[in-house]
């Protein structure tokens, strides 16, 4: 938890264009008084203009960066509300909102994507387009960086979760590549042998040739699969009636998690067609609010190309 430990922006480069934020503003139905969390803070660019619609009420923000808490700290210092920033994975959700006490919230907001100010501060290693200690951390107290998954992680499961997380169709071709070349030691390194490792001229058409290997062994250092599922478990079960959760998801990993989970939730059976009658005792908790997920209008790509790829989809608990 925060304790007033606050940054000058100023004199600190951190970048953050929140991403559907109009979108999410409407989607969440903010009123003065509410509870509401925003479980990804990050330059605090979604609760800048949270806070001004719910005056009088709370806003807990969640982040594993402790610079990004620090900032944000400063950001939200003026805010309206009761500010409340605690270091920790938003996976734990459910177990950090009843530690405070609180046993449901109005709103829940939650944007999957790594921040602006990660990826372009070099030294965590988040980005191919600069050379930079392997690191790729979110929380940079963890232990595992991405130089233990690709100096350390044998040829298999490296191929594995490269296929997996990246859906990367050359992974094979790749991992062998990265055992053969070890020690690697840097981002730059990592990306020259990626780039050999495939066909000339792959990724010309759709993006960088590391792009896909980068996003796997990132997912894979930061456990973010795993941390969304529990996530989305814990934020429905702590939403008041009526209370509203609203998702950012930026590749089809994140998404067809997210999709399935909102589905099963709002579903009142589960149980395989071919059972003809009931068994499960499964209720919809959940009413899906966004059949299809809404999406950057070409204005907004335009001004931020990272959020092309945003999906914003949206429940309301019952």
């Amino acid at each position: 938890m925060m304790n007033g430990d606050v940054i000058d922006p100023s004199k600190l480069n951190f970048k953050h264009i929140p991403v559907l934020l109009h979108e999410c503003l409407d989607a969440l139905q903010l009123k003065k008084n509410m509870v509401v969390v925003d479980a990804t803070l990050g330059g605090a660019g979604h609760s800048r203009e949270i806070v001004k619609q719910i005056s009088g009420g709370t806003l807990i923000g969640l982040d594993r960066d402790t610079t990004a808490l620090r900032y944000s700290a400063n950001v939200l210092a003026d805010a309206p509300v009761e500010v409340r920033l605690i270091k920790c994975n938003f996976c734990d959700i459910a177990d950090i909102l009843k530690s405070l006490g609180i046993k449901q919230v109005d709103a829940i907001l939650a944007d999957f994507g790594v921040s602006s100010h990660q990826i372009d501060t070099i030294e965590r290693g988040f980005s191919y387009t600069q050379d930079a200690p392997l690191d790729m951390r979110m929380d940079t107290d963890a232990n595992k960086t991405a130089d233990t998954v690709v100096n350390c992680y044998p040829e298999a499961k490296l191929a594995d979760l490269i296929w997996n997380y990246g859906e990367e169709r050359y992974a094979r071709r790749i991992a062998a590549a990265i055992v053969a070349a070890r020690p690697i030691r840097s981002t730059g390194h990592l990306v020259d042998i990626i780039k050999n490792a495939v066909p000339a001229g792959y990724g010309k058409t759709g993006g960088h040739p590391a792009k896909r290997t980068f996003q796997a062994i990132r997912i894979e250092v930061n456990q973010e699969l795993e941390s969304i599922q529990k996530f989305l478990d814990g934020a429905i079960e702590m939403l008041k009636p009526q209370g509203r959760l609203a998702v950012i998801s930026f590749h089809s990993l994140e998404d067809r998690i997210v999709k399935q989970t909102f589905k099963r939730a709002a579903t009142d059976c589960i149980c395989q067609p071919k059972i003809p009658q009931c068994i499960c005792g499964h209720h919809a908790t959940v009413k899906l609010l966004t059949k299809k997920p809404i999406c950057p209008t070409i204005d907004e790509t335009v001004s931020n190309p990272r959020s092309a790829s945003a999906k914003l989809r949206v429940i309301c608990k019952l």
